[in-house]
């Protein structure tokens, strides 16, 4: 593959202000034409995420931060890797690159019209190239991993236990059909990808689930997945709804390797003594439940805060859990806030802050948030709306971003435009 050149570079970055007014019409022509033309590409991508217009949306967002960054590439390096990490858990092979470049480039030239020229378009060629290689190149790197685990591909798991934690949200105990164990490890806070066919489509839909509880002894692993409201009437939330009525005790799903770039490692020495504050709304507390649950498994005196905001005490997945946890472990504390009190609440048992969205002025600085530590590191996973209000409240306290760290339940990543 040749080597992009400057004066493409430069004609790459003079495009960004054009990405940024049309980007969202050539993604949704991207799609529009490649599904058209490549069905079995509907196994992919989400339905709901291209009913709703994410999809194109998220891939619009991340061309225009290319096109603004092709001369200094580490900038895009979590937006790469989080990506990266999304396409193993899907499977996206090497081969697909060539197919997405080819509709990519049609896209722009379909909206653009005239304005493509020859220059243009070529050096959009030569640039999509070198992404697609710093992708195939990472991806690679990761099958390899993978596959040293003795795991390539999609893999058939069997429901053993279905296990509600709250009045939506329900755990799913997965054990491998063919029977071989253990399964690989993971670092908590990973996910896997879930593939279930969809008969109403007439094709498969893959989700990514949050491993929900430390790594065990290899024999299962558990998701804890809510029962989604539809987003709008034309993207109902199939997989989720699916697996809450449809599948029972016995039932078989697919499952890719874990992946995924938000975790923490619990046998890391250079974090011993180093803060762990996990925030998070409502099905958000599943990757940090398995984060602190692994804490506690690897006998870690790390301070932890577990902050937790929910609609209402029925609504609180793994309440006991976190109490029990908290009663046995005294480097850590729980922070609870419900929006509604049930007659039946207590504060200090089923809440610490009641008939309120979580509030972090609301918690003690130094044993709530251990703002006077400069070696801090904060989770944070929920809506987006959510998840880029708590960053800033830290980012105005003095944290460094740096330290925060967020992870989202949705296509492409979590706006950074705000301080």
């Amino acid at each position: 593959m040749a080597a992009i050149t400057p004066e493409q570079i430069a004609i790459v970055k003079a495009t960004a202000p054009v990405l940024k007014e049309h980007g969202v019409t050539i993604t949704t022509t991207f799609y529009n034409n490649l599904i058209g033309d490549v069905p079995a590409l509907h196994n992919f991508f989400s339905t709901t995420s291209q009913t709703t217009g994410r999809q194109p949306r998220a891939l619009a967002g991340a061309v225009l931060a290319y096109a603004t960054y092709i001369d200094d590439l580490p900038k895009l390096t979590h937006a790469v890797e989080r990506i990266a990490h999304k396409h193993v858990s899907l499977q996206v092979t090497p081969e697909q690159y060539d197919i997405v470049g080819k509709y990519l480039i049609q896209a722009i030239g379909q909206v653009l019209g005239d304005a493509a020229t020859a220059d243009i378009v070529d050096a959009w060629i030569a640039a999509y190239g070198v992404l697609a290689q710093v992708f195939i190149n990472r991806e690679g790197e990761m099958y390899k991993s993978n596959a040293a685990d003795g795991w390539v591909g999609w893999r058939k798991f069997r429901i053993t236990q279905k296990v509600p934690e709250s009045s939506t949200i329900t755990s799913f105990y997965l054990a491998p059909s063919d029977g071989a164990t253990p399964l690989p490890k993971y670092m908590p806070g990973q996910y896997v990808s879930l593939q279930v066919p969809v008969p109403e489509l007439g094709y498969l839909q893959s989700r990514q689930y949050s491993l929900s509880e430390a790594p065990r002894k290899g024999e299962y692993y558990r998701i804890s997945v809510k029962r989604e409201e539809a987003l709008e009437p034309s993207a109902p939330a199939l997989v989720s709804n699916m697996l809450h009525d449809k599948y029972a005790v016995g039932d078989e799903v697919e499952l890719s390797h874990p992946q995924g770039e938000f975790f923490v490692d619990p046998q890391d020495a250079s974090k011993e003594g180093v803060p762990v504050v996990l925030v998070s709304a409502g099905v958000g507390a599943t990757p940090l439940k398995a984060i602190l649950d692994s804490l506690v498994s690897a006998g870690s005196k790390r301070p932890a805060s577990w902050i937790h905001s929910s609609r209402s005490s029925a609504a609180q997945p793994f309440a006991d859990d976190i109490r029990r946890i908290c009663r046995e472990n005294e480097n850590v504390s729980a922070n609870v806030f419900l929006r509604t009190l049930d007659p039946e609440d207590r504060a200090g048992v089923h809440y610490e802050f009641g008939d309120m969205r979580l509030d972090l002025a609301k918690l003690d600085k130094e044993r709530g948030l251990f703002l006077g530590d400069s070696r801090t590191e904060y989770y944070i996973c929920g809506p987006e709306a959510f998840m880029i209000d708590v960053r800033r409240t830290l980012v105005e306290q003095g944290v460094d971003r740096s330290r925060i760290f967020l992870e989202l339940f949705a296509t492409g990543d979590v706006s950074d435009e705000e301080a």
